[in-house]
């Protein structure tokens, strides 16, 4: 049973909402970031970013203090305004390709720990201590975990007849996404989606886990301080056919002292290879690779040998790769901390590996086929960890729209 909450959130008000709200921070170029900075009082950036206005390096401790101290701030200022009740959140994303759309709640770090919210990724202990601390100093939270649910025709129908209502905000972005917020805050309603999801036995983290188990971390520490808010995260909840699933491909700096030939001969123990020449060529299917060497494209079929239907680790595109290629021929061991191998999400073009490739900083990429949402729900439900970087989940929030104060 899924337990989620509604909440008191904090968000802009109605006429700054367009101007405050921003991208995730590091999506941001350095140019992007000044101008941002320089231009808009509003943007969110200045709360995350406070050290900007001095040019200032400063450590984390401080970081934390001033980005509360700025978020305090905007709230003076009424740029940000507290809702005098709980409330459900309805989120939609139109981006030129397609429409997101979810519900944003406080889900419970009990059904986190009983593993009733499930993961598929590892996490940093640094970086989850570290958000920790940013918890902890800031006592808000702006970005929620992406988690999945089982599509519900009951839920779908639910969520467009709420959509007919007015809208709480609307805003377009310079990235030309369209989006709309609205707020769900009748008890009739509030009790019908809280026992909707409770008849749901599991959900799935899609994107986030450092973000959940900081919370947990948090919860932890400071469940003796009695804040109820502890209790939960904040969280975007979103139907399994509603995200989009890209891959994570991979570029790596050499060939590890192989010729190209000997390189070739060695993959092709487990993979046919056929060459492409000039043609942009991306995998079509699972066990299918696309590399890019030494000007020229190359498909790789895997040949199966091994496939065994219970083996579903060794069955992901992006473990069968690492098995047969990066660990034994290019001798990558850690494919989070080898400075040798960089990942590009396959969101991009793949003329961008190609142009990294061709400046001559990296020798060798590698293209994948996207896993799907019953590869991510299969190895969770395995207790299975993906290898780093297996995926890149859409929607992306947008920072500052809504804020969980803890």
């Amino acid at each position: 049973m899924a337990k989620i909450i509604p909440f008191k959130a904090v968000r802009p008000s109605p006429d700054k909402v367009g101007l405050v709200t921003c991208r995730n921070y590091e999506d941001y170029s350095a140019a992007e970031l000044a101008a941002w900075l320089n231009f808009n009082p509003y943007s969110f950036l200045h709360v995350i970013n406070p050290a900007y206005a001095n040019v200032q390096s400063i450590s984390l401790d401080k970081r934390f203090k001033g980005v509360a101290l700025k978020y305090k701030d905007f709230k003076d200022e009424n740029i940000f305004i507290q809702e005098e009740r709980p409330a459900f959140y309805l989120y939609e994303i139109n981006t030129k390709n397609k429409i997101f759309t979810g519900i944003i709640a406080g889900t419970s770090i009990k059904d986190y720990q009983n593993n009733h919210i499930k993961k598929h990724e590892d996490t940093l202990e640094y970086r989850v201590e570290m958000f920790k601390n940013y918890l902890h100093q800031t006592r808000f939270n702006t970005e929620p975990v992406l988690i999945t649910y089982p599509d519900s025709i009951e839920l779908t129908t639910w969520i467009l007849l709420k959509k007919q209502n007015e809208p709480l905000s609307q805003f377009s972005t310079t990235n030309k996404e369209k989006h709309t917020l609205w707020k769900i805050d009748t008890q009739s309603d509030i009790d019908w989606l809280a026992d909707h999801f409770e008849n749901i036995p599991d959900l799935y983290i899609a994107d986030g886990h450092h973000r959940s188990a900081s919370a947990e971390m948090l919860y932890k520490d400071d469940k003796h301080l009695g804040n109820p808010n502890l209790d939960y995260f904040m969280s975007f909840l979103i139907a399994e056919s509603n995200v989009k699933i890209y891959e994570f491909n991979r570029i790596i700096k050499d060939l590890n002292n192989y010729t190209k030939e000997d390189f070739l001969k060695k993959i092709a123990q487990h993979f046919i290879i056929k060459t492409k020449e000039q043609e942009l060529w991306k995998p079509q299917n699972k066990f299918e690779f696309g590399m890019y060497l030494d000007g020229n494209f190359y498909a790789l079929f895997y040949k199966n040998e091994k496939i065994k239907n219970d083996s579903f680790l060794e069955n992901l595109d992006a473990q069968i790769l690492y098995d047969t290629i990066l660990n034994p021929i290019l001798g990558i061991e850690d494919l989070r901390n080898d400075e040798r191998i960089k990942y590009i999400p396959g969101k991009q073009s793949i003329t961008a590996i190609k142009e990294v490739i061709d400046e001559g900083n990296y020798k060798v990429g590698f293209m994948l086929y996207p896993s799907d949402i019953s590869e991510i729900k299969t190895l969770a439900d395995n207790n299975l960890i993906m290898p780093p970087k297996s995926t890149y989940i859409e929607p992306k929030f947008r920072s500052g729209l809504i804020v969980y104060e803890l």
